[in-house]
């Protein structure tokens, strides 16, 4: 699913890196279209949300799971999540998927997520 436009009420979560330089991939995108910040890797930036993706397995786990909380905590937002990390930071979805195990309903993951999930 390729995501052009959103909803009011949507969200599109992608891949940063530390500091939240948004130049490529999308991030780009995301700086362009739906209010990510130049310079906020992390978090809740106009209709998207950062999670750094470049600084190693371990930060973007904890943030993964910290967008999972977020997430379940804005039940009244839909979060259209991207195959985060497997871009630029050159993961594969076996490597990263179960990050989101224990996302919400209201997050909607890539068909590769969800495969690799599926699996477990």
């Amino acid at each position: 699913m390729r995501i052009e436009s959103l909803q009011p009420n949507e969200v599109f979560v992608f891949g940063s890196n530390a500091s939240g330089a948004h130049g490529a991939g999308a991030a780009r995108f995301a700086y362009d279209r739906f209010g990510a910040v130049w310079g906020q890797s992390e978090g809740l930036q106009g209709q998207s949300y950062g999670i750094d993706s470049m600084s190693g397995l371990d930060v973007f786990e904890e943030q993964a799971r910290r967008f999972v909380g977020f997430a379940t905590a804005h039940p009244e937002l839909r979060f259209l999540v991207t195959e985060v990390g497997c871009g630029i930071a050159g993961y594969t979805p076996d490597q990263v998927a179960g990050f989101f195990t224990d996302a919400p309903a209201n997050v909607v993951l890539p068909e590769t997520f969800r495969a690799v999930l599926d699996e477990r």
